[in-house]
C-alpha cells in the first residue's frame, strides 16, 4: 500500500466507550480525537450516534441481502429433515 493512502480500521468497542466516557465529563470533541489519534469528524460522529441512539456499537451488515425468510428457512430444514432418503 502506497504511503499516501490511509488505513480505515474500525474503533473497537472498548475504543468507542473511552471516547463516549471522555465526552461525558466534558471534555471538547477535538482534545478527545487528539488524544485518542483519530479525526474529529469521527469523534462528532460517535456523539452524534450515541445520542441519538444511546447506545455507540456498531451495526453489522453482510454484503448480500437475505431473500429467504425464517419461516422460509424452518421449511426448507424440515423438508431436509422428511426427505433425507431422497436426497442423496
Amino acid at each position: 500500500m502506497a504511503n499516501n493512502q490511509s488505513v480505515r480500521r474500525h474503533l473497537d468497542a472498548f475504543a468507542r466507550g473511552r471516547i463516549i466516557g471522555k465526552l461525558e465529563e466534558g471534555r471538547s470533541v477535538t482534545s478527545v480525537a487528539a488524544e485518542f489519534g483519530i479525526a474529529h469528524s469521527i469523534v462528532s460522529r460517535l456523539r452524534r450516534q450515541f445520542q441519538t441512539t444511546g447506545t455507540a456499537i456498531r451495526g453489522f451488515s453482510s454484503g448480500r441481502p437475505r431473500r429467504t425468510t425464517p419461516a422460509d428457512d424452518r421449511y426448507i430444514v424440515l423438508q431436509a429433515r422428511r426427505n433425507r432418503r431422497k436426497n442423496r
